[in-house]
C-alpha cells in the first residue's frame, strides 16, 4: 500500500533518485512541474519580472545538471531558490542595472465579492506595494521566501546566504 502511495506522490528524494539512476524523465518533469512555479513567483519577486520564465528555466539546467552535488541538507525548492537567486544577482552584475520595482498587476488582487471588496482589495495591494517597496532587496526577498512561498527561516537562511 505505501509503495501504491508513493507511486502516485513520490517524494522530491524519490523523484531525484530516479533520475540520478536512470535519467527518468517522467521524474525530471514531476519535479519541474512540481516546482517552477513557486521558482518563477520568487525570481519575480526578486526583480527578474521581464525574464522570470527564462531564468527559472536556467535554474533547472543548472540544477539538474549538477543534482548529484545536491546533498539534501536542505530541501529541494530552498537548494532550486539558491540557484535561482544566483542567477538573478548575476544577471544584475553583468547588466549592471538597478532591481526593478515589484509591482502588483490587476489579477494579482482579489475583486471576486463585489466593487466595493474590489476598492478595498485595489487600495490594500496598493498600500503593500508601497510598503514593500521600501524594503531592501533582501528584505523583500526574506518577506517573498516567507510569507508568499512559506518558506522555514531555516531555508530562508539558507537561500539568502
Amino acid at each position: 500500500m505505501a509503495d501504491a502511495e508513493e507511486d502516485r506522490d513520490p517524494t522530491d528524494g524519490a523523484l531525484i533518485e530516479g533520475w540520478l539512476s536512470r535519467a527518468d524523465q517522467g521524474a525530471a518533469t514531476l519535479l519541474v512541474e512540481r516546482h517552477a512555479p513557486a521558482l518563477v513567483r520568487f525570481l519575480r519577486t526578486i526583480g527578474a519580472r521581464d525574464n522570470a520564465e527564462a531564468l527559472g528555466q536556467d535554474t533547472f539546467v543548472k540544477a539538474f545538471g549538477a543534482l548529484e552535488t545536491f546533498r539534501a541538507d536542505s530541501s529541494f525548492r530552498t537548494w532550486l531558490f539558491t540557484i535561482g537567486r544566483r542567477l538573478v544577482l548575476d544577471e544584475r552584475r553583468s547588466t549592471r542595472r538597478r532591481p526593478e520595482e515589484v509591482g502588483v498587476e490587476e489579477g494579482d488582487a482579489v475583486t471576486g465579492f463585489d466593487a466595493l471588496d474590489g476598492m478595498v482589495a485595489d487600495e490594500t495591494a496598493g498600500r503593500m506595494q508601497a510598503v514593500v517597496g521600501k524594503l531592501s532587496p533582501t528584505q523583500r526577498e526574506v518577506f517573498t521566501l516567507r510569507v508568499v512561498e512559506g518558506l522555514s527561516y531555516k531555508e530562508i537562511a539558507d537561500v539568502v546566504g
